[in-house]
């Protein structure tokens, strides 16, 4: 079992969350509050959530196998917000913002996965 808030990728996951409540989602129209809105949400806050499961269990497969579904849940996340700045919900900037952020997340995950199956 490891400890979630000492993984640098959960804090940067975290963030992450907090930025799609915070500057994200206030920018959505109400008529997505249950579609888009809610979709965009729900894949954001798994990040951080399959991550904090994972480190719950005892073995290093279990662990890659919930980095596995928040790195799933990161891809969600960024193409539901593409789709909020095709549909013009999202300035470029906010989606670049975002975009840059997830990305980040990605990498940090994609990292630690490798470092679990070497």
């Amino acid at each position: 079992m490891r400890d979630y808030q000492k993984l640098e990728v959960w804090k940067k996951a975290h963030l992450m969350v907090l930025f799609v409540y915070s500057d994200v989602l206030p920018l959505f129209p109400p008529s997505e509050k249950y579609d888009l809105h809610s979709q965009v949400k729900r894949a954001a806050y798994s990040v951080p959530l399959n991550i904090v499961e994972g480190a719950g269990r005892n073995s290093d497969v279990d662990f890659a196998r919930f980095l596995d579904m928040a790195l799933g849940s990161c891809h969600e996340a960024e193409y539901a917000c593409l789709l909020a700045k095709d549909l013009r919900y999202l300035s470029e900037e906010k989606h670049l913002e975002i975009n840059s952020i997830t990305n980040e997340v990605k990498a940090m995950l994609i990292g630690l996965l490798k470092r679990l199956r070497t």
